[in-house]
């Protein structure tokens, strides 16, 4: 039943990805169940480029402002007009460049409406980068060039190869000891071709370090955001390192902040573990819907 002394959440997903994740889950509730099972309102999106959004003209010529500014915030403001809850403002939770876009939203947009923070592995500074990932973004001019397509299909034919016999090439974004092969076929729908002048725009933020959008470095922007926040970290974090990922916690204004570190020495959490491993309903999706109760 809904809790209607609550804030909608609205879940904002990540890089070369789509919504569909997070109502899914191989092995037991969903994130979104999960929330929703609690009796919290949640609303799942997809900016554009993005599963099921629409395009409507245009071109694919748009930046990470684009998507914070306009496309979250028409989100936002879409999820408070239809929110069965009463509440003026929302709870977001941001996945890897989704918590880049909620935090550009919180700090930037004109009146935003950004009522409590959730950040899953979140960059802001590039406090450390994995070599791998400098490497990949080492020329903004060569990765604007660059038009990826049929990022799915190949997912979906290379991944369970890579998953039983070289397991380590995926080890900075999921552990394969907490994946099941079986369910490739799922997983991969949430998959999209990443977009070319958004990946210049990250090799310039990789190499800066810093992310300027519109003119704004939102390293420095972040300081003035004072929403609650909780700031999610996986000890074997390798896309988005601990040192990167909780640069947020330290920086934003708030005095209602929280740093959860998820995994241990026996149990590696990387990247994606956070939303799809078999341990993720225990130590993420349940500390995550305990927080969001209180506030």
């Amino acid at each position: 039943m809904l809790r209607r002394d609550t804030k909608p959440v609205l879940i904002v997903p990540g890089y070369g990805m789509n919504s569909f994740i997070f109502g899914y889950h191989p092995r037991g509730n969903s994130f979104e169940a999960a929330l929703v099972a609690a009796g919290l309102e949640v609303w799942l999106v997809d900016l554009r480029a993005q599963g099921e959004s629409k395009r409507t003209g245009g071109t694919d010529d748009f930046g990470l402002a684009d998507l914070a500014l306009t496309d979250l915030k028409a989100a936002v403001d879409g999820v408070l007009e239809r929110t069965e809850t009463g509440a003026e403002s929302v709870s977001i939770i941001g996945a890897s460049l989704g918590a880049t876009l909620m935090f550009a939203y919180a700090a930037l947009a004109q009146n935003a409406r950004a009522g409590a923070l959730v950040s899953l592995g979140g960059p802001v500074r590039w406090v450390k980068i994995h070599p791998l990932l400098r490497v990949a973004f080492a020329s903004p001019t060569l990765a604007g060039l660059v038009r990826l397509r049929g990022t799915r299909a190949l997912a979906k034919a290379v991944l369970p190869h890579v998953l039983r016999h070289t397991p380590w090439l995926l080890s900075i974004y999921i552990n394969p000891e907490h994946i099941d092969v079986a369910n490739i076929d799922e997983l991969v729908k949430t998959v999209e071709d990443p977009n070319r002048f958004v990946n210049r725009q990250i090799a310039e933020w990789v190499g800066r370090r810093d992310l300027v959008l519109r003119g704004q470095n939102l390293s420095h922007a972040i300081t003035t955001i004072d929403v609650p926040l909780l700031c999610v970290v996986a000890n074997a974090d390798g896309i988005v390192p601990r040192e990167t990922a909780e640069f947020s916690y330290t920086h934003v204004a708030s005095s209602d902040k929280s740093l959860l570190e998820v995994g241990t020495a026996e149990m590696r959490l990387a990247h994606a573990d956070m939303f799809i491993s078999e341990h993720a309903q225990d130590v993420v999706f349940a500390p995550i819907r305990d927080w969001l109760l209180s506030r």
